[in-house]
């Protein structure tokens, strides 16, 4: 089962995307914060992490420029949510190696079916590959 990981600190938006990722059969892993994302995905690469930018501690931002620094996590498919939509952050996202960008409040319907694009761009690209 694909895992997921959502990271954001209001536990009503965890809850929800925890949901709708579960119902679209996404096996789905939680964290509050950026710490607590980043030994989630130390213990267990998830395929796909949905990560706000605002959070207590590390932010978003800083999560996302340790996991692209980090060779075992640097192409883990990786969609900000936030409720920053200026775009300046949008840009600074996607400079810092996101794989996508969505503003607050957002469909939940795009939202699947953006990580279900992402999926299987990925899996096409690596099946595309020749393994040495």
């Amino acid at each position: 089962m694909t895992r997921v990981l959502v990271v954001d600190d209001e536990p009503n938006i965890l809850l929800s995307l925890e949901f709708l990722m579960q119902q679209a059969g996404f096996d789905v892993a939680t964290a509050e914060d950026g710490e607590r994302a980043l030994a989630s995905v130390a213990e267990q690469t998830p395929e796909v992490i949905l990560l706000d930018i605002s959070l207590p501690g590390i932010s978003g931002f800083d999560v996302l420029e340790r996991l692209r620094a980090d060779p075992a996590h640097a192409t883990t498919p990786i969609i900000m949510l936030t409720a920053h939509g200026r775009e300046v952050e949008r840009e600074k996202g996607l400079a810092l190696g996101a794989d996508d960008y969505i503003t607050k409040p957002f469909s939940t319907r795009d939202l699947v079916e953006k990580v279900q694009a992402l999926l299987a761009s990925r899996k096409s690209n690596s099946q595309g590959q020749e393994q040495p």
